[in-house]
């Protein structure tokens, strides 16, 4: 018969080693195999949001703004047809979800005119705050001029209305945007630095 294994501290030592050693190793195996595919998905969502919000570009020039409110740059895809530029996309977020970051596409027009956005990511609420990818909350600022439209909720005094048991996301979608909207200002105003 054989010998049973006394049950000693450095028995479970070996074990508790080997087990994690395998399991490290098979995560690391697993992480090498799904790292692109996960990044290419995320680069195919991002070209798609810049297609919705920035429709009949032909070529697109990227570069990034450090916003004056905020912890990171803002990236911007300055699209153009013929030579001529048609707007800009900006990829930006906001702290101010219900459940954190929020990061949203913001398309303008040259003259800054909102064209339209979309949710890149975000954490909030399946039936409540996840109702800001819904077209029935962002048709309200499609074609918008930023100048005239008050980017607030209308709880605020702006011309927002928020979703229905969501104010915290509405509002966190008006920060986003205009965050987004005063950094396109500032490069409108000083062309020079963003070449």
């Amino acid at each position: 018969m054989a010998k049973k294994l006394e049950s000693t501290f450095i028995n479970m030592f070996l074990t508790l080693l080997i087990v994690t050693a395998i399991s490290s190793l098979a995560a690391g195996v697993v992480y090498q195999l799904t790292k692109e595919p996960i990044a290419e998905v995320a680069r195919q969502k991002q070209q798609k949001a810049i297609e919705q919000v920035l429709p009949g570009f032909t070529d697109t020039r990227q570069f990034s703004v450090m916003p004056e409110t905020g912890s990171d740059s803002l990236i911007f895809y300055e699209g153009s047809k013929d030579g001529e530029v048609v707007g800009v996309a900006v990829n930006t977020y906001t702290q101010l979800g219900y459940s954190g970051l929020i990061k949203i596409m913001v398309g303008f027009k040259p003259d800054g005119t909102l064209v339209s956005y979309e949710v890149l990511e975000h954490k909030e609420t399946p039936g409540l705050g996840s109702k800001a990818s819904d077209a029935s909350f962002k048709d309200q600022f499609k074609n918008q001029n930023l100048n005239t439209f008050k980017l607030k909720v209308a709880k605020d005094g702006g011309d927002v209305d928020a979703i229905t048991a969501a104010t915290i996301t509405s509002r966190a979608v008006c920060d986003a945007i205009q965050r987004a909207y005063d950094a396109y200002g500032k490069v409108k105003n000083q062309p020079n630095e963003i070449k």
